[in-house]
């Protein structure tokens, strides 16, 4: 088995002068830096006094799991000589947050939208989102249903 390791360190940025002297008193903002590449600015979600100008934990959670399932369908459609020229995804997924202020999602949905040359492959280019999701390293790394409603199209252009 291979193991594979990785870093990043989660840097606060939002200290107003009085740390978390008060609930109101910090801005929950923090820097996502990992080596070698471009900072992230981050903050709580907006529902959490959260900037909705920055990526927040649960953005960056179901970009993660939409951008893990659009790797692995490539490389299966790569594979399996399909064609894929255009791929775009508008996922979703629900959190739900108990009296308590505990939370958890629920589900997420991926709405992939792809675009083939191949017009005799659009059944196959469809049955491979399920192989996607199996193989998937953040689809399996959730105990919530992860669903699929994806369309395929062709379109005929020289590549």
């Amino acid at each position: 088995m291979k193991s594979h390791e990785y870093q990043s360190l989660i840097k606060w940025t939002g200290n107003k002068g009085k740390g978390t002297k008060s609930y109101t008193s910090y801005e929950r903002s923090y820097d996502i830096i990992i080596e070698n590449k471009p900072t992230l600015k981050g903050s709580a979600d907006p529902a959490f006094r959260g900037n909705a100008e920055l990526y927040n934990p649960e953005d960056l959670f179901l970009a993660s799991i939409s951008s893990c399932h659009m790797l692995w369908y490539l490389h299966f459609c790569s594979v399996n000589k399909i064609t894929v020229i255009d791929y775009q995804d508008k996922a979703t997924a629900t959190m739900e947050e108990t009296a308590e202020g505990k939370g958890h999602f629920t589900k997420a949905i991926l709405y992939p939208e792809v675009v083939i040359l191949e017009k005799d492959k659009i059944e196959l280019a469809e049955s491979l989102h399920q192989k996607a999701n199996e193989f998937c390293f953040i689809a399996n790394s959730c105990n919530f249903p992860i669903q699929h409603k994806s369309k395929v199209t062709t379109q005929e252009k020289d590549y």
